[in-house]
């Protein structure tokens, strides 16, 4: 284990996006027009923006994944680089465009995603092996549900194989297959995605617990269900635990998620309990909400410190 407080090496496979994003006073019905408030664009991804956060919380982190040979491929890469994330493991696909997402937010400033994966769909073989040459001396390695996911599966086992602790990130929601859950240290899906894979409604820490404790019967080593405002609800085999939101003023929710994944990856690879790096996830997740954007949204180490070492919420 390493000691606290060092830099973790974390790897990332999974996809890179361009957020295409509006807001708007609600959406619109079928066959409307309506008139829209803002639009803005912002590399994205779950992959690429969980990357940005651990690397904005002092993580060594190298990015897998395809982009297109497009406009938007040089952006989505310099964003990386940027953050000081190595982007050597990332292909460029001269047939398929860049994955996009369109995004909506309402006056709630709730957002509404239509993904459109683009590139991130053609990875293959080659990020595989992309994958098990960065695993080398990695501490985590991070996964979601935007590329085939069978490859995924197949990350995980090399992970495995290495001691490496494989965290999934089961969005957007769809299905894994029943042998998958065992080669999947840490499983953190929100609400719809626990409800998804459990079928059970999740919309308080009981049915949190209900879910978790089913993902766990499926054979995942820890499963933390992500609550919005009501906090996080966590269980592995012999300990469980609730932390509470964060009380903050929120902006837009779009990218909460992955800051929440890329802070748990962070904590756990400096060697802290599964209870206080759940909480220095959920710190990051309530101060991405203070902030518009995707990955510009992710707060930095000083932020995250501080709003983790307030008193408990």
């Amino acid at each position: 284990m390493k000691a606290q407080n060092s830099a973790p090496n974390i790897v990332a496979l999974g996809g890179m996006n361009m957020a295409l994003i509006g807001t708007a006073e609600r959406l619109p019905n079928p066959g409307e027009t309506l008139r829209g408030e803002r639009f803005y664009t912002a590399p994205g991804g779950k992959g690429a923006t969980q990357a940005v956060a651990a690397a904005r919380l002092g993580a060594n982190v190298k990015m897998v994944g395809r982009v297109g040979k497009d406009m938007f491929g040089p952006r989505l890469l310099d964003a990386l680089k940027n953050d000081g994330i190595d982007v050597t493991g990332v292909a460029e696909d001269p047939d398929h465009p860049s994955g996009v997402g369109m995004i909506v937010l309402n006056a709630e400033r709730q957002n509404h995603v239509l993904a459109i994966y683009g590139a991130n769909l053609q990875c293959n073989e080659d990020q595989l092996a992309a994958v098990e040459e960065a695993l080398n001396g990695a501490d985590v390695l991070l996964l979601q549900m935007e590329l085939p996911f069978p490859l995924s599966v197949d990350a995980a086992r090399a992970a495995q194989s290495r001691g490496v602790t494989t965290m999934l990130d089961p969005a957007p929601a769809s299905d894994i297959p029943p042998e998958a859950f065992r080669h999947v240290d840490i499983i953190t899906p929100n609400q719809t995605e626990a409800e998804y894979h459990t079928g059970i409604r999740v919309d308080d820490v009981p049915s949190a617990q209900k879910a978790a404790e089913l993902l766990l019967e499926k054979g995942v080593g820890t499963a933390i269900v992500k609550l919005a405002e009501q906090g996080v609800y966590w269980a592995s085999r012999n300990a469980s635990g609730y932390v509470p939101a964060y009380e903050v003023e929120v902006v837009d929710t779009i990218s909460a998620g992955d800051a929440f994944s890329g802070a748990l990856a962070v904590a756990l690879g400096e060697g802290r309990s599964m209870e206080e790096a759940v909480r220095y996830g959920a710190a990051a997740g309530a101060l991405a909400v203070t902030k518009r954007g995707v990955q510009t949204a992710m707060p930095t180490r000083a932020e995250v410190d501080g709003l983790f070492n307030r008193d408990v919420p």
